[in-house]
Formats: C-alpha cells, structure tokens, sequence
C-alpha cells in the first residue's frame, strides 16, 4: 500500500477517493471501504483514502479530545487490509484548518490528489469552519471533473455504528460490544519494548507492548489472544492501565503473559486481541498479595479463552 504525504502527492493513476479519521475501522468504516474498492475497480482507479494527523480535536481542544481507538500505523494496517490501495495523510495544522471549502476542494482533492470518484458520508463536513457539505461539492464537482457519492451511516440494530459508540463500550468494559461494533475483537499492537522485569521476579515473566498514545480507551485486567509470537495465536492475560501498586507516575502501561511460553520477545511486533475484561486494576499492600492475584487472573483468563474455543 502507498501512503503519502503533504501537499503534493500526485500520483500516476486517476483516484477514487474517500476522507475521514477512520478511528478504529469499524463496521461503518468497512462499508465505505467495500464500496470505495468495488468504485475504483469499476473505474479502473486507485482505491484511495484521504486521512488526518492529528485527529482535528486534538489540535484545537486536546484536553477533551477523544481516546484513540487506533495508532496511524494500525490504522494503515486496517486500511490495507480492507482493501485501500492508496492512503494520503494529510498534516492537520492550523493552517489546513482555516482553508476555505473551496480552497479544500480544488487544492486537496483536484490538485493534489486528481480525484475521479468521491464517497463522503452523509453528514459530512470540511473547511474552515466546517462550512463545507456534501451538496456545496455536489455543485463543484462536475466543473472540476470528479464525480460524488454520499453514503448514509450504517446501523446495528438501532444503534449507529460509530467510533465513540466503541469507546463507551470500551471505557464500560463490555468487548462484545466493542466487538460487534468493530466486527472484530478490539485490539492494540506494538513492538515489545523493555520494562522492569518485575513480572519476572514474580514467576509472571510479561512482554511490554509500547503504547503509541498515553490514553487508551480502557483500563484492566483482561483475557488475551496474541498474534504475532508464532504462526499461531497464543493465549494470555494482559494488564492495561497505571499499576498503582508498584508505579506513581501514573503512565498507562501494557503487559502481557503469554501461557506456557518462556522465549524472547523483545522487539516483536505483537498484536493484542481483548477477548473478555475479568476485573479492574486494583491496589495491593504488598508483592506477595499482587503475585497471588496475578495466579488468580491467569485461572480465570485460561478458563475465559477455553469456554470460547
């Protein structure tokens, strides 16, 4: 898969295109990306996807923007796996901001990445202001040469599937709705990096997966399968959040337990899925209590993952 970058990505093949944050690739995302390809083949062009870093709200209102449900490099790897040929991220500054819907549409989409088809959601909006809609480019399009689609939201019974529907789901703990939401498990990925050896110490020896983003969307102790350790997958219990009982920092932290495995991880590029959340993070008066819930979890999350095979 292509990905560029700025204002100057031309490339040398006509584009159909769609534009969004795509936070997580959920249900909704995937229906937009199935009928993106299924467009771009029909028209003999490249699927492509116009992106956004940072997420708009993290620019302007950091303090309340949304917990990210997926890191840029998952986010392309979903892109990718979906189908997306092509994935322009464009830089989010103020500047970008503040240009006119006008100016989006001709220096964006025409000039920059010479767009043939569009798909936009139904409530879409851009420019400064957000003052762009789907029929303001209506009316512009056929002048500049591209063709519009709008794609209605897509519906799970009668919730809308969107990505801050997942992060309550998440925030709640309830994965099988995330999931159902997602169309997957919900899942975080990361090379493993170096920690403090203490789940060594304990007899609980855990890879720490590097968090790209210092707020995920849920906290806990959860049962795991991770991919990336073999061919196969492997099952494990993960602790995601501060560990109040041995740091004061407060830094969000993943570390996982893989059963009946004893080799070198570090930097392997692993792949967590959370099947099932069996309790929150809690406090202990000292190492020999921690150590004896740890054993505990590693029961329930071993029973957890054979219920489901």
């Amino acid at each position: 898969m292509l990905v560029t970058r700025g204002f100057a990505p031309r490339i040398d093949r006509p584009v159909a295109l769609t534009i969004g944050n795509f936070d997580g690739v959920h249900l909704g995302h995937q229906a937009m990306l199935a009928r993106l390809v299924d467009a771009a083949r029909a028209r003999n062009c490249i699927a492509s996807v116009l992106t956004f870093e940072p997420h708009p709200r993290e620019l302007f209102t950091p303090a309340a923007a949304p917990t990210r449900l997926t890191s840029l490099r998952e986010k392309l790897e979903l892109l990718g796996a979906y189908g997306v040929e092509h994935v322009h991220v464009q830089r989010f500054s103020r500047a970008f901001a503040a240009l006119s819907p006008e100016d989006f549409v001709r220096r964006m989409l025409v000039d920059a990445l010479g767009v043939r088809w569009l798909l936009v959601g139904d409530d879409f909006r851009f420019g400064a202001k957000r003052a762009g809609d789907i029929a303001m480019i209506e009316r512009v399009a056929g002048g500049h040469g591209f063709e519009v689609e709008a794609m209605p939201s897509v519906n799970q019974g009668d919730v809308r599937v969107s990505s801050s529907a997942i992060r309550n789901a998440l925030a709640r703990g309830d994965l099988a709705r995330a999931r159902a939401l997602l169309g997957r498990p919900y899942s975080i990925s990361g090379r493993v990096v170096h920690g403090d050896k203490l789940g060594r110490e304990l007899g609980f020896a855990t890879a720490n997966v590097q968090l790209k983003h210092n707020r995920p969307p849920l906290s806990g102790i959860f049962a795991v399968r991770v991919h990336g350790v073999a061919e196969r997958e492997r099952h494990g219990v993960a602790s995601l959040g501060v560990r109040p009982t041995v740091r004061a920092d407060g830094r969000p932290t993943l570390e996982v337990h893989l059963f009946e495995y004893s080799g070198d991880l570090y930097r392997r590029h692993l792949r967590v899925d959370f099947i099932q959340k069996i309790r929150d993070e809690e406090t202990y008066p000292d190492l020999e209590a921690l150590k004896a819930q740890i054993a505990r979890d590693c029961d329930t999350a071993r029973a957890v993952l054979a219920a489901m095979e």
